[in-house]
């Protein structure tokens, strides 16, 4: 059975100095729950961070790439995050969804311990900002003891990653402002931010994205590596940005070439 929901969550914005009146999260849920007849399944779920440069979420990314995931069993869910929001309003509410999705296992039939995060381009920004700095000082400081907001697992496609010199400058003016704090700047070149306890990591990238540069998702890569962390990782040869599930799918006839097509297997 399927089961469509849209949850509003409740974030404390307050410790951050937010209002809370100019936030309104959604997670929406895909999930497949079977009765006692069939059997009961712990499964694992996904929640997806939709792209959109932190200005917007884009179609796309949403609620075809959740309807994929639960037709391989995973349990998905959507979240509707913050956009043209300061930071960290749009990681909280993140870090609260895996709260959410952790504690309402049983509701779900989830396995508590795979809970993966799913994230396109600012979206996987969002992923490895939670991937990296789900038990930092800085999140312990505003939410206490982190447990519960431990992703199990991220999949970064095409993810915005560096605050350097390869960055998505849309994506940081969205998500930090016109002037920047530089210490706040450099927090978000997430490569710099991956420790042991990050989780291990799926990641796709095309090497003509024109948007985000591959070596975006090549530095987490590399980090993640170096601390020993399982990393997968498929670079394409062809394919521009914002590509989703590459195929018919998400995008216009005309624009699925062969080689689009051909990164359609990282699914």
């Amino acid at each position: 059975m399927n089961s469509l929901e849209k949850i509003s969550l409740k974030i404390p914005y307050e410790k951050v100095g937010l209002n809370p009146k100019n936030f309104h999260p959604e997670l929406e849920t895909v999930t497949l729950k079977f009765s006692p007849e069939i059997g009961i399944r712990k499964r694992p779920a996904v929640i997806i961070c939709p792209g959109g440069g932190y200005e917007y979420l884009s179609d796309r990314e949403t609620l075809p790439v959740a309807m994929r995931f639960a037709s391989h069993g995973i349990n998905a869910f959507i979240l509707r995050y913050s956009i043209n929001s300061p930071f960290p309003a749009a990681l909280l509410e993140l870090a609260y969804a895996v709260k959410y999705v952790r504690e309402n296992a049983e509701k779900y039939d989830i396995d508590p311990d795979k809970i993966l995060l799913c994230g396109f381009s600012a979206g996987g920004h969002l992923t490895a900002s939670l991937g990296t700095l789900w038990n930092s000082e800085y999140l312990q400081s505003i939410i206490g003891s982190t447990e519960m907001f431990k992703p199990n697992g991220m999949i970064l496609c095409y993810p915005v990653i560096t605050s350097g010199k390869y960055t998505h400058s849309g994506s940081m003016k969205c998500l930090l402002g016109d002037d920047p704090d530089p210490e706040l700047f450099e927090k978000m070149s997430l490569e710099k931010q991956v420790t042991e306890n990050a989780p291990h990591a799926f990641i796709w990238h095309t090497s003509e994205d024109g948007l985000v540069p591959l070596e975006n998702s090549l530095y987490i890569a590399e980090a993640l590596h170096e601390k020993g962390i399982d990393v997968e990782m498929h670079i394409y040869p062809k394919g521009h940005h914002g590509l989703s599930l590459c195929d018919g799918t998400v995008s216009k006839k005309e624009d699925i070439s062969d080689a689009v097509k051909y990164c359609s297997d990282w699914v």
